[in-house]
């Protein structure tokens, strides 16, 4: 029953935007969902969707519990692997991205830094989507 709200929420929201969005955005969004969708079903529980720092540097994807580790998932999503796979699109700069958000979440809810990982997602928007998922993807490159 969750699962079809989850569905219907998806579509509700691709619905509403349409015609803002081109089409790699739309994409991305529903590899967002498809990430989500597939993380619950490994039992990871999401706390977070597009978290933005109040001072607007990085975005993280996803936000989850697992195991006691807290997880930012970065997702990448391609309509075709034709360039390369999704997951190389995670290059230093936007890994330094995501842990400067990452690092604003994690001193805003007062989670230990020790215990925080970061993840990837990669998905190709094939018929059926071929998702990836990578834990433990990349370690903080930067000492605050």
């Amino acid at each position: 029953m969750l699962s079809l709200l989850y569905r219907l929420a998806d579509r509700a929201r691709h619905g509403a935007r349409r015609g803002k969005w081109t089409a790699d955005l739309a994409a991305g969004r529903r590899g967002e969902d498809l990430a989500h969708r597939f993380l619950r079903r490994k039992g990871l529980m999401i706390v977070a969707r597009n978290y933005r720092p109040r001072a607007g540097a990085g975005e993280i994807d996803l936000i989850a519990w697992e195991k006691g580790q807290l997880a930012f998932i970065e997702v990448k999503t391609r309509a075709t692997g034709e360039f390369g796979m999704p997951e190389t699109a995670v290059d230093p700069e936007k890994q330094v991205y995501v842990e400067r958000a990452a690092r604003d979440y994690a001193r805003r809810s007062g989670v230990d830094w020790g215990a925080v990982r970061f993840d990837i997602v990669s998905i190709l928007l094939t018929s059926p989507p071929e998702i990836r998922f990578f834990r433990d993807a990349f370690r903080p490159r930067r000492t605050l």
